[in-house]
């Protein structure tokens, strides 16, 4: 169980701390590793929604690292390595013939790398932070799987974060701004956590 729980946070905590606004000492370094399961779904959500042809599992090995450039500036780097699979038919049919194959694929997505500056840090720390993702996917035609999106994004980003003692608050603003007419986004978000002990 203790092992278990170790995962989960560790799953958890990479979104957190890519957002967090407290960068590195100079020289000190920040790397995780995780792994996330999407398995057997067959609908992307959206205005309207699209149903696939075939049953979709998606897993992701994440490795992601932030280098104290100085005190006050952090180096951000993410990379994703995604193993894809196409299944069985959502809705079979004798006359019907399928547009895609069932495949595998693993290869890298979306690669960022991004910088993160600290401009105040009293009771409260603000810092802004800009990555770029790269368009370092792949796509295999027959089967119809992407890695990760056919574009470049760019998000800037504020942060804002505090510590009550074992107890923190943070919270950020932005958008992800994507090329080759893919949908842009806002981003907004926040977290409230508490140190519960050395367990980890």
């Amino acid at each position: 169980m203790k092992k278990l729980a170790k995962l989960v946070i560790l799953i958890i905590t990479l979104q957190a701390y890519s957002q967090s606004p407290w960068t590195q000492k100079k020289g000190n370094f920040y790397t995780q590793l995780s792994f996330t399961s999407i398995s057997g779904y067959n609908t992307l959500f959206g205005d309207p929604d699209y149903n696939t042809e075939r049953e979709i599992s998606d897993r992701t090995l994440q490795f992601f690292t932030e280098y104290g450039l100085s005190d006050k500036t952090s180096l951000l780097v993410n990379i994703p390595f995604k193993m894809m699979e196409t299944s069985e038919l959502t809705s079979p049919s004798i006359t019907a013939i399928p547009l895609t194959s069932s495949a595998t694929e693993s290869a890298l997505g979306n690669i960022s790398l991004g910088i993160k500056h600290n401009f105040y840090n009293k009771k409260w720390v603000l810092s802004g932070q800009l990555s770029v993702e790269a368009n370092t996917s792949s796509y295999d035609a027959a089967s119809g799987i992407r890695t990760g999106y056919d574009a470049w994004s760019f998000t800037p980003l504020f942060l804002a974060g505090r510590g009550f003692g074992k107890t923190y608050i943070q919270g950020f603003i932005g958008a992800d701004i994507r090329t080759n007419d893919y949908s842009s986004n806002f981003k907004i978000g926040g977290e409230i956590g508490r140190k519960l002990g050395n367990f980890i």
